[in-house]
């Protein structure tokens, strides 16, 4: 293989992609530079415009427009009553593409017990504001039945005890170790459908 060091550098940072590997990253990289003028250079104009406009909204974690503002928090028609809680993006992605459920998202960027990662970098005090000052009646806990999930979802758990919202988890239909999106629309719907009340001084 030729020794290009920017040829070398794109294959690195293609593999760290996940699903992706060196060999995936090679075949990748060719493709791109059998088709740069098809592929590369809209890409790197388009990446380009994503770094630039796109951002972590600070109150729900939803991705946003730096130009149009954060849909999940603001451009929403409906005022709903719920808010659903998950992990990361891809988990707010799988659960609207199912349209088993309409309400608010709040995307906490991660769990407790991930490597790196602190309780102060999850947006979960933003998350008791929003149930605050949004009149939220049920904050649904749809983190992974993972034993990070799991300990994320009850440390929100005891930080909603002060609040008026019903806290309930999805039940039956997500597999002990499952991640949300991993999940099929017919097991997502069942979650849903079955999730237990966590509230404790709920009847």
């Amino acid at each position: 293989m030729q020794n290009i060091s920017e040829i070398e550098e794109l294959i690195k940072l293609i593999s760290k992609l996940p699903g992706l590997g060196p060999k995936s990253a090679k075949r990748i990289v060719l493709k791109l530079i059998n088709n740069r003028d098809e592929l590369v250079k809209p890409m790197a104009s388009t990446l380009a415009q994503v770094y630039k406009n796109v951002t972590r909204c600070n109150s729900c974690g939803s991705l946003k427009s730096n130009l149009n503002g954060c849909v999940n928090c603001e451009s929403l028609k409906e005022k709903y009553t719920k808010i659903c809680v998950v992990e990361d993006i891809a988990d707010q992605w799988s659960i609207e593409n199912s349209n088993i459920y309409q309400g608010y998202f709040h995307i906490l960027g991660g769990t407790i017990s991930s490597v790196g990662q602190r309780k102060e970098d999850l947006l979960i005090n933003s998350l008791v504001e929003r149930v605050n000052r949004d009149n939220i009646e049920e904050v649904i806990l749809a983190t992974s039945a993972t034993v990070e999930g799991q300990t994320t979802a009850y440390y929100i758990q005891d930080s909603l005890k002060n609040t008026k919202a019903k806290v309930t988890k999805l039940a039956q239909g997500l597999p002990v170790g499952g991640e949300i999106e991993s999940l099929d629309d017919g097991t997502l719907f069942s979650a849903f459908k079955n999730r237990s009340n966590l509230n404790s001084n709920s009847d």
